[in-house]
This record gives C-alpha cells, structure tokens and sequence, in this order.
C-alpha cells in the first residue's frame, strides 16, 4: 500500500482530546493511516496545572504540537476547521483550506465565557493578575468574605476547589486569619461525583480550612452579594470567584444540541455524519474534563484503527472519572465510575493510577510524564507503594520500580 493510498484520518483540534487520538491512533493502526492534525494553536498547553500558577505551586506548561505531531508520524496544518461537508468528506478551514478526509475526528472543545459579571473567572484563559490582587487584598486587609461559587449547570468543579483551599491556606499563613471563605454549589455535598467517601474527605479538608460549604443552592451573584436558592438567602461578599461557563464550539454541518455541544454515541460517532466523530468537551457528555476526554478519544482511535484493518476489538466509552485535588498541602487522589463506568469509589492520599498525572490517560498521560515529569517520580513513590495499574499496563509500571496491587 502507497502512501497516497492510506485512509486520511484528519484530526480537527490542539487539545486533550486530540492528542490522545493521535497518539492511540498511531500505536494502534501504525502506518495503516495518514494523519493529519488542523489547529489554531502552536501548542499544547496543560492546563490543569494553571490552578497551582497564582501559588507558585506549578505552572502550564507548554508542548509545540509541530513536534508532537512529528514524533507521531503526523502532519500539522495551523488553522481552525470552519464547515464540515460530509457528502464531500472534506472540511473547510477558517482560513478557506479545503482538506479531504476518509475519517474526520471534532475535538475542537468548548468555549469558556464568564458565568457572572462580577466575578475573578478561572477559565481557559485564567486572569492570574486578578488571582494575585485577591491575595493582596486579602493579606492587606481589604477582603474579609471572600466566596468561591460554582455556576450553577457546572458539572467539573474540582478546580475551584482547589482554588478555594488554596488562597485559604495562604491567607492563614500571611496571617489574615478573619477573612471568611465560602464555597457556594449546586452539589448537595462537596465533590459529590467522587462517591462518599471521597465527598467526607472533601469536607473534613474544607473545614480544616475554616472554608464554609453552601450545597445544593443556585446562586446570582450581583455587586457585593450573592442571592441564594432555594430561600433567596441573601450573603453579602467582597470578591467571587467562579469557574466559566463552557458551551460548544458550533460548526457549520455538524449536529449539536441547544447549547452547540456535538452528540455522539459511545464509540464517539456523529449522528448523521458517515466516518465523522468527536471526543472531548465538544460532546454532548455533560462531565466535561480532560481524563474523560482521553477515554472518548481512546474509544474513537480504537473504531478508526478497526476501520483501517489493525487487529483491534472497539470498545464502548465507558467513563471512569480520575482527579488529583492539590490543597496547597497533601493531594487527594480520587476515582469513581460515572455514568456506566465500572470501578468502586476511592479517595487516598496517594496515587491510585500511573503515571499520577491530573490528566490520567492511556496514552497523553505516559508520553508528557516521560518527557518532564520524570524527575517527580521519587517524590511520590515509596518502595512498598501499591498502585492501581488500570491505564498504564502493569509491566509499564513494575518497570518503574513500583508495586502492582
């Protein structure tokens, strides 16, 4: 088979999602399939880590998707996919580039936008400056109430968690010990998605912190206070902090529902549309974060790599929710099932999965560790410490020295 001749697997997105499906894709089909990755972007950024950045616990760091894609046998185009014609099985680029392709995957995610209008939003595109004049505010004694609040349709709020435990812990430590913090949810107890023992663990860390936690409540946020539901509870505030509210990228010839995310069936395939697929916070799922992200992906390569003639048995999405929670002390890992995904709730203070990456994945998660974040493996593993081995396999893991439970 010539070159010309492989199926043209083309790849719209610079994210999570598409890089797991790149990467997947390769090590599954290997030279069956021609790749072609259309992104917006120069680089991949990672951004959980940029939660830590205000901290100086951490940082985003940043991969050059031409160099990715290059180590993978793939080919990047910087722009941004416009329309889809399906009867043509091409995509046509912001920029006008007409690109033919034999399967087409959507992991273009979603567009993050303020939840309310006076509020510090933690986003995709985080405000550090403004993250930075709470803590100033607070250590010099201008904020005394300060409340982390969850919009109210946010399914993944483990970040503003963290957000919240950590400006605590700072500003007990610069001594501003009388500001009052509040973390305001429509989860009726905190993390909730991480199964009970997990919720308990969250709590017990919200109350070491003196962090106040107000469930199962619907919350505008208006100048100086919150107005809470159900009760219209009334709870006056200097500062709020919010996670954005996310919505679908809409594309010109692909389905989406009300709120422009794309719906997909379990092995990621768009209705309507022959060879097209999506993975990622594009979809319809309504958890919208990075690990489950990997595992629609994982889904998609494994269909496309079948399609391609590899010896591959397609399996179904099935998700099964990973998080790492920093506190500004001791990580929290947990993991649950969700939605049909298998696996008993479990929280601990160690890691659970390999490598112990916030975005756990089968393939992302090995290849960035393996490139910089080596170095924090003696940190975090100890001669008798038991790992989960349910994305790396377990010889990937005996071979680094760590016990297999």
């Amino acid at each position: 088979m010539t070159q010309t001749t492989l199926p043209r697997v083309v790849i719209a997105g610079g994210g999570v999602a598409a890089l797991e499906t790149l990467i997947a894709l390769r090590d599954l089909a290997g030279d069956r399939v021609d790749i072609t990755l259309v992104a917006p972007e120069e680089s991949f950024a990672y951004r959980p880590m940029t939660v830590a950045a205000p901290f100086a616990a951490g940082n985003a760091n940043r991969y050059g998707l031409a160099r990715i894609a290059t180590e993978f046998g793939a080919r990047v185009v910087q722009d941004a996919v416009h329309e889809v014609r399906s009867e043509e099985q091409a995509i046509l680029t912001v920029e006008g580039r007409r690109i033919p392709y034999d399967h087409l995957v959507l992991a273009t995610g979603a567009r993050a936008t303020p939840a309310y209008e006076r509020a510090i939003t933690f986003g995709e595109d985080v405000d550090e400056q403004a993250l930075h004049g709470l803590l100033r505010d607070t250590e010099e004694g201008y904020v005394d109430r300060v409340a982390f609040v969850v919009p109210n349709e946010t399914t993944w709020a483990l970040p503003l968690y963290e957000l919240a435990l950590m400006t605590a812990r700072q500003a007990w430590s610069m001594g501003a010990d009388r500001v009052r913090f509040l973390l305001v949810t429509s989860e009726e107890r905190p993390l909730a998605i991480f199964g009970a023992a997990a919720s308990d663990a969250v709590a017990g860390l919200l109350e070491s912190a003196s962090i106040e936690f107000i469930g199962s409540a619907y919350t505008q946020v208006e100048h100086n206070r919150l107005i809470v539901d159900p009760g219209g509870r009334t709870v006056d505030v200097n500062r709020v902090v919010s996670l954005p509210r996310l919505e679908g990228r809409r594309i010109s010839g692909v389905p989406a529902d009300s709120e422009g995310f794309i719906p997909v069936d379990l092995y990621g395939r768009v209705a309507g549309l022959p060879s097209v697929y999506a993975a990622g916070d594009g979809t319809s799922f309504p958890i919208k974060q990075g690990g489950l992200a990997t595992q629609q992906a994982d889904a998609v390569a494994e269909t496309i790599a079948a399609a391609a003639g590899a010896p591959v048995e397609p399996q179904p999405f099935k998700p099964v929710l990973r998080g790492v929670l920093l506190t500004g002390g001791d990580k929290r890992f947990m993991r649950s099932g969700v939605a049909g995904g298998q696996g008993e709730p479990e929280v601990a203070a160690h890691t659970l999965w390999w490598p112990p990456a916030k975005i756990a994945s089968r393939y992302l998660a090995p290849f960035l560790f393996g490139r910089d974040e080596v170095a924090t493996i003696e940190h975090i593993r100890g001669d008798h410490l038991a790992v989960e081995a349910d994305i790396a396999t377990t010889a990937d893991v005996q071979a680094a020295g760590i016990a297999v439970s």
